[in-house]
Parts: structure tokens; sequence; C-alpha cells
């Protein structure tokens, strides 16, 4: 959370901005924003035990005004639209491990994202499982890479690498 949200300063993020937390869980990412002086703010994920908790989570830090939805980000059909900025800590991850469909359901996802996303959005990915090169290679249609962030790395065998990979896309027709 601590790297987007210093991300987000130095891209000078504007608070009015228009941010969707896709697989908001807990909604704890939601509260951070909301902190640091964001206010026009949604959270989605598909578990309606976590819309709740999120929502729990927001009324007990007296954030009324963030807007959490139970919604299936890959099956939502352009319900989800009009964003300024979209934030990935993990869900896409958690599709792509489906082994169901893998292929299909990770188009569904980057396709679900551009509808999301107005013209010039920014994106923002944090991955466990998936390398920078993969994830240019996956969001190479419709986004246009901004930056990566940066992560802790570790040496193994000679070869350095990371852990997490966290970039930033921009939405380009």
């Amino acid at each position: 959370m601590s790297r987007i949200l210093r991300w987000m300063d130095r891209a000078n993020i504007p608070e009015n901005a228009a941010i969707l937390d896709i697989g908001t869980g807990n909604g704890a990412f939601l509260v951070e924003l909301a902190k640091h002086g964001y206010r026009n703010l949604t959270g989605i994920d598909y578990s309606p035990a976590s819309v709740e908790l999120s929502k729990n989570v927001l009324q007990a830090e007296d954030l009324t005004d963030v807007t959490v939805k139970e919604v299936d980000f890959l099956n939502c059909q352009g319900e989800i639209k009009g964003f300024d900025v979209c934030i990935d800590k993990g869900t896409f991850d958690a599709i792509s491990l489906n082994p169901d469909n893998t292929t299909e359901v990770k188009k569904l996802y980057v396709q679900a994202l551009k509808d999301a996303l107005k013209d010039q959005g920014l994106f923002a990915i944090t991955s466990c499982n998936w390398t920078k090169e993969q994830l240019l290679d996956r969001f190479s249609e419709g986004f246009e890479f901004v930056q990566e962030l940066p992560t802790p790395s570790f040496q193994f065998g000679g070869k350095i690498g990371n852990s997490v990979t966290a970039l930033i896309f921009k939405r380009v027709h």
C-alpha cells in the first residue's frame, strides 16, 4: 500500500480522482487512500463476505462516503467505468492462477480493465506471480508502460530478481 501511495503522491494524482480498488478484500487500502485525502473511492470484490467486511471496516473508520460493491470484475459488462486510476494488489494474480480457462480469464480481465479506465487513466498493478516482462506482454494492447516502482530484490545463483513486481500503465486507444 505504501509503495502505491508514494507513487500517487509523486504522480500528483488529484484528491478528487475517481479511484477503483479491484479486489478490495477487507477495504484496508480504501481506508489508507481516504486518510491520504482521496475522496472519490470505489472498491469492488466478488465475495459478499469481503464486501460486508469492507463496509464494516469503513464504517468503523467513519468513512461512509466510500463506495463498495459486490462485482465480478470479469463479468461486469461495462458496469464499471469512468475511473482515473485502477489499482490491483493481487486480484490479477488470483484470477490468472485459476486452472480453468486461464487464457480466457486473463483476456476478460484486460478487457474489463480497459472498460473501467478513462482514456489516459492509470493502472497500478502489484504482482507476486508475474515478472515485469510477463506483465508488459499481458498489458501490451490498449496500455502504455509508464514506470516500474521499486521493490525489494534478492540474489540467487548469480541472478538478481524481485519477489514482487509493481508497474504503472496508462490506458491508450
